[in-house]
């Protein structure tokens, strides 16, 4: 399956939506902070995630139930594939670089990394 990638808006309903699991429109518009957004712009939002596959709902009463299609790792490897192909070449490796370069990573995570990669088996 071809994960799209989401706007600003959609991601930030969809990290709502993957920390509470599944919940009707006003559960995830009380995971935002002050000041919300109108409920009518959530409501466009979360129409625009179901077109685009991400959200799904069950209809309890008048009211949907919303839940992710796909889960936050999926969208996170997508997002991440695609900022390394856009913006370094493909290289995972001038990703790591851009990072270590502007003090984003240290010398200490990079090692803590590896450490974590050595011990995965």
């Amino acid at each position: 399956m071809k994960i799209q990638l989401l706007t600003k808006a959609e991601e930030q309903v969809m990290q709502y939506l993957w920390k509470i699991g599944k919940g009707f429109l006003k559960d995830i518009l009380d995971e935002f902070p002050e000041p919300k957004p109108h409920t009518n712009t959530v409501s466009t939002i979360l129409k625009l995630l179901k077109e685009k596959k991400f959200v799904e709902y069950n209809i309890s009463g008048r009211q949907h139930e919303y839940f992710p299609l796909i889960s936050k790792e999926q969208y996170s490897k997508k997002s991440i594939s695609s900022l390394v192909k856009n913006y370094f070449l493909g290289s995972y490796t001038n990703a790591v670089s851009f990072l270590v370069e502007n003090d984003e990573l240290t010398v200490e995570d990079l090692e803590a990394l590896l450490n974590e990669l050595k011990n995965k088996d």
